[in-house]
């Protein structure tokens, strides 16, 4: 763990890729994938973020995730070469840690690539140098039924014109209770329609 590993306090300002966090009337900038951002509240909520401090030359930057799994994973991501903080950061902005880590876990990028938007060569190398560090978990074949209808939602809305950027923001924050295709394209549809 770092010098700072935790922080809670009141959500003072939020940015597209950072918020600012009062803690005992020290504001704190802390980086965050839009994910989370979607889920916070409005400014003044309390919230409680683990966090990564990344130490380099010419700044000291604060990376925040909901839970301390998800910080373990942005700390395994960051042991792979050629992957830092920031890129990290932008690699969890286009897919969710669950997605991630079954594609290590089953060796399959396929899915992987075609919902997130991550290339070939950097799932690639996700998946061989994270594989043996990771666990198994019970959920795991759950989740690649998932990422395949995923896949496949993002593909039915491609075909009706919209950019696999838009289709993949609407599919991300569909509920997820909703995991069959056609229900996944119905209210991805809806949500594309406001």
């Amino acid at each position: 763990m770092g010098m700072i590993s935790r922080l809670t306090g009141n959500i003072v300002h939020t940015d597209e890729k950072y918020i600012i966090i009062d803690v005992g009337g020290i504001g704190y900038k802390v980086a965050i994938t839009v994910d989370i951002l979607s889920k916070l509240g409005k400014e003044k909520e309390k919230i409680t973020l683990w966090t990564y401090l990344a130490v380099r030359e010419n700044a000291m930057d604060l990376y925040g995730f909901p839970t301390l799994a998800d910080l373990d994973f942005f700390e395994l991501l960051i042991t792979i070469s050629g992957i830092g903080p920031k890129t990290a950061m932008g690699i969890l902005n286009q897919a969710s840690v669950q997605s991630l880590e079954s594609a290590i876990q089953t060796g399959d990028t396929s899915h992987l690539i075609k919902v997130s938007g991550i290339s070939k060569k950097v799932a690639e190398k996700i998946v061989m140098e994270l594989k043996d560090k990771m666990e198994k978990t019970s959920h795991t074949v759950e989740v690649i039924d998932g990422m395949k209808n995923d896949a496949d939602a993002l593909e039915a809305l491609k075909s009706l014109g919209y950019s696999p950027t838009e289709s993949r923001e609407a599919l991300k924050a569909l509920p997820k209770t909703i995991t069959k295709t056609n229900d996944k394209v119905r209210e991805a549809l809806k949500a594309l329609g406001k």
